[in-house]
């Protein structure tokens, strides 16, 4: 008999455990979409070491059996466009607050079903000998660019507890509590890492196409504030952006340029569901606007490449004879079902042509422009105020019709509970 304990003694100790506990969750969802605040029930698996020796760093396994959410009836979220991350609590011989990280795995997830989340991971190193308790803490569930963040609301159970025995010269009492464990992590585990864009106020001047037999005219780089209205919220961003022209007849050509990449695609976006159009606006002598589209996305976009806003281009027949400016205008984004609309705070003028009225062309103006309280306005009724007052974002109107839309779809619902 003592034999056999002493067998079974040494084949469970040192094994991994696993305990699920309960607990009452408020998740609040990202900032500007005007849904309230949601209590739902987070269950959890912690599997960890049952025993170990001071010293020891162990491994910490967290798994989600249920989240506090569903995803609601907004949008399908795409396969691995989730991550969750969080903090472990350690208590007992030691105190500690352990980092917890899951990959950006999930299955595709559909309007309404239940919040798949990865299982998330994290090391402790031990520091004192006795029982240190495991206890899940607060979490974040990152879709793309949109973070939900879920924390306790009542006293949640410790789910594990690891034996930790005294190892040849370590202390065999609890050390001061300062002495933590690994941080706790950050409340935004997957920020975008995309450069800022921002132009120098000298290139707000205008490009100027004469006469005289000249086709091609290049305008100038302006750099242009937008506020970017979609189904689930509001989101600011600033693109320079250049309208080129080359002369065809009494017509014109006309190339809107994005002269950069604004952002690293958040997930894998399938060809051909994206797709940009913009209103040129039309003043000095003219006035108006001319629609110039941009061709949808030939190829899959993966993961992290760089999301490119393709050339977008339109015809300008002159509906005027004089100077007349081309100035960017409102952009519309259509991507996977949905349609973000960007309207400009502010706008500047790119490109000035001299023009001769054609048949059928623009719808004419009076030519002039007006100043006041410092601000130039074009007849296209935009202020050429430049983006002095605007951050230089990571995003413009293609990150609004995938990410905005797509990343908003994790906002936390209560499970059954659906969006009126």
């Amino acid at each position: 008999m003592l034999t056999g304990a002493a067998v079974l003694l040494g084949v469970t100790a040192g094994q991994a455990q696993a305990a699920e506990v309960s607990y009452a969750t408020k998740c609040v969802p990202p900032s500007g979409i005007g849904l309230p605040d949601v209590i739902g029930t987070t269950k959890v698996d912690i599997t960890a070491p049952a025993t170990a020796k001071v010293g020891d760093t162990v491994d910490v396994v967290w798994k989600f059996t249920q989240a506090a959410s569903k995803n609601p009836d907004i949008i399908d979220l795409p396969a691995n466009s989730v991550q969750p991350s969080g903090t472990l609590k350690a208590a007992g011989a030691q105190t500690a607050d352990v980092a917890m990280t899951g990959p950006r795995e999930n299955p595709a997830i559909p309007k309404g079903g239940a919040m798949t989340l990865s299982d998330m991971k994290g090391t402790l190193k031990l520091t004192a000998a006795g029982q240190v308790t495991l206890t899940p803490d607060a979490y974040v569930v990152n879709a793309l660019s949109t973070d939900t963040k879920c924390a306790p609301t009542e006293t949640v159970q410790p789910a594990a507890t690891i034996t930790v025995t005294a190892g040849e010269g370590s202390p065999s009492t609890s050390p001061d509590p300062s002495q933590s464990g690994s941080p706790s992590p950050s409340q935004s585990p997957s920020s975008s890492t995309s450069p800022s864009v921002s132009v120098s106020p000298s290139a707000s001047g205008t490009g100027t196409g004469g006469d005289g037999g000249q086709t091609d005219f290049t305008g100038k780089v302006v750099d242009i504030p937008y506020t970017c209205a979609s189904p689930i919220g509001e989101k600011k961003a600033t693109s320079p952006i250049q309208i080129n022209a080359r002369k065809s007849g009494g017509s014109y050509g006309l190339t809107v340029q994005f002269k950069k990449s604004v952002m690293d695609s958040p997930i894998d976006i399938p060809a051909n569901k994206v797709k940009p159009t913009m209103q040129i606006v039309l003043g000095g002598s003219d006035e108006g606007t001319v629609k110039a589209e941009g061709p949808t996305n030939p190829a899959p976009i993966k993961q992290g490449a760089p999301i490119e806003i393709p050339d977008l281009t339109g015809t300008y027949k002159p509906g005027a004879t004089g100077e007349s400016t081309l100035s960017p205008g409102v952009l519309t984004i259509e991507a996977l079902g949905t349609t973000t609309t960007c309207t400009p705070d502010s706008t500047a003028v790119s490109l000035t042509l001299n023009t001769q009225e054609q048949a059928g062309g623009a719808s004419g103006g009076s030519g002039s422009s007006t100043t006041s309280g410092g601000s130039t306005t074009t007849s296209g009724g935009l202020a050429e105020t430049g983006s002095g007052d605007h951050a230089t974002l990571k995003a413009l109107g293609l990150v609004a019709g995938t990410a905005i839309l797509l990343g908003g779809a994790v906002f936390t619902f209560m499970p059954g509970r659906r969006l009126r």
